[in-house]
């Protein structure tokens, strides 16, 4: 098991960036899948981009264009910058680590970051 620690999420304006941080206790480079999901209450977490170990990425439709997610491998760390954040990407977001690719509810979960836009 990993722990992840996520930072970074707070208030912001429409049109406005975000990074968010997410701190894993362990190395990542052997971990399959690192992603951000995102979930708003009464609703499903949804992927919002995860990163393989062989250095694809994957984005939700809604996020392509304005988010990146990276790993820094040397800081056991994966970053998710948000650029032109729309009202609609209010969410908790949380970070998942699936060490073999077998989908997220085989990882590891942190506590979750609030993201509020709001003008």
């Amino acid at each position: 098991q990993v722990q992840l620690v996520e930072s970074g999420g707070g208030l912001v304006q429409p049109g406005g960036s975000l990074r968010l941080s997410c701190a894993a206790s362990r190395s990542i480079f052997s971990i399959e899948v690192m992603g951000w999901y995102r979930q708003a209450p009464g609703k499903e977490r949804e992927l919002v981009a995860s990163s393989t170990t062989g250095g694809s990425t994957n984005y939700a439709e809604s996020v392509k264009g304005r988010f990146t997610i990276t790993r820094d491998n040397a800081k056991n760390t994966v970053y998710l910058q948000m650029n032109s954040l729309k009202f609609e990407d209010t969410d908790v977001y949380y970070c998942n680590a699936n060490l073999y690719g077998l989908g997220p509810s085989f990882g590891s979960w942190g506590q979750g970051t609030q993201v509020t836009v709001s003008s």
